[in-house]
């Protein structure tokens, strides 16, 4: 019998030891890298990373590095070289887009062509998946490194890592509870919880639908600042109480709340693009300028939900082709798209026009 950890429960483990400035190993047969995140790792890490002398690279995407003119020779990603004697402000202001414009100069900066970049990849999605900035600092673990002590750091298997964080969240209903509510006193709350050990996620049963017939449904994506502040920079407070209120009023719905702030980029880095969007940047340039695409939400989520909750179709609430499409491609069936239009105001007018015109929102 054993009680060794799953590859599931070490990939977890690499995740938060990368936002505790942990560095962890990344192996793919013969060949093994040291990962660290450029946004938590301190000064006395990153001089033992340097102290190694391995060829020690800056993995950032391409979105950054086409802010930075840095060149992305391997397509989706640069490995930046990071110079002799450079410290933890330069890697940093390399990874955090904070002062491009106040230090818009961060170069000439020197990105690899040669060798392999599948270990800088893992490297980065990591670090996405920590809800951190997507940049890591990487250095090969082969000869002439210096050797250093890697006792107690976790190793990560980079085929298994790949597999699994592309594969669909399996997910287990926990329990549900009826939850009276403004717009409807006959509600439950259904929690849901990833067998990955990632945040839950809800949903909200209005009434008893029929689950032979399309369900209204909604797919709601956390929004600390709009949902819990009643924030006027964008429409997400007015889209809930919206799609509630209609599922109050029919008498059955089902809205699914999903914890991907940010478009799945968490709470700290959507304020990050919030800060861009004050400089003058819209929303996805803003996205892009940090590294991330211009959304990295996994509508894969609500299908499932759906499915373990009985229902095969749904009348859906959204103004998102992507959210139709992704519902169709996991086989949940969209008789019906149902607008929802709201919470427009003189602060969000141009976020809700950059994202008809760049995301392809139905407004």
């Amino acid at each position: 019998m054993t009680i060794a950890p799953t590859q599931i429960e070490i990939l977890n483990r690499a995740k938060a030891d990368l936002r505790m400035g942990l560095p962890v190993v990344l192996r793919d047969g013969t060949d093994a890298a040291l990962a660290a995140s450029a946004e938590t790792i301190n000064v006395q890490r990153l001089a033992a990373l340097q102290g190694m002398g391995g060829a020690l690279d800056l993995a950032i995407t391409n979105h950054r590095a086409a802010t930075l003119k840095a060149r992305a020779y391997d397509g989706d990603l640069a490995r930046v070289a990071v110079p002799t004697g450079s410290g933890l402000r330069w890697v940093q202001a390399l990874a955090d887009p904070e002062d491009d414009l106040r230090t818009p100069m961060k170069g000439p900066l020197e990105s690899r062509r040669t060798g392999p970049a599948h270990l800088h990849r893992l490297a980065i999605r990591l670090c996405k998946e920590a809800r951190l900035l997507p940049a890591a600092l990487v250095v090969p673990l082969t000869a002439p490194v210096a050797p250093l002590n890697l006792s107690g750091l976790t190793e990560i298997d980079a085929a298994c890592a790949k597999a699994l964080i592309e594969a669909p969240t399996a997910l287990s209903e926990i329990v549900s509870a009826r939850v009276p509510i403004t717009a409807a006193e006959a509600t439950r709350l259904h929690i849901f919880r990833p067998e990955d050990g990632a945040e839950e996620h809800y949903a909200i049963e209005i009434g008893k639908p029929d689950r032979s017939k399309p369900v209204l449904a909604r797919l709601h994506s956390a929004c600390f600042t709009g949902d819990l502040m009643g924030s006027l920079k964008c429409d997400c407070g007015p889209q809930l109480n919206a799609a509630l209120a209609q599922m109050g009023e029919e008498g059955a719905g089902v809205l699914l709340y999903l914890n991907q702030e940010g478009r799945g980029i968490g709470l700290a880095n959507k304020m990050r693009a919030y800060s861009l969007q004050d400089q003058g940047f819209d929303t996805v340039d803003a996205n892009h300028r940090l590294g991330f695409e211009d959304d990295e939400r996994d509508f894969r989520l609500g299908s499932d939900i759906l499915r373990k909750m009985g229902f095969s179709s749904v009348r859906l609430l959204t103004n998102n082709p992507a959210k139709i499409a992704m519902m169709e491609k996991c086989g949940i069936m969209v008789t019906e798209r149902v607008p929802l239009k709201v919470g427009l105001n003189a602060h969000n007018a141009r976020y809700l026009a950059t994202k008809a015109a760049k995301s392809g929102h139905m407004l």
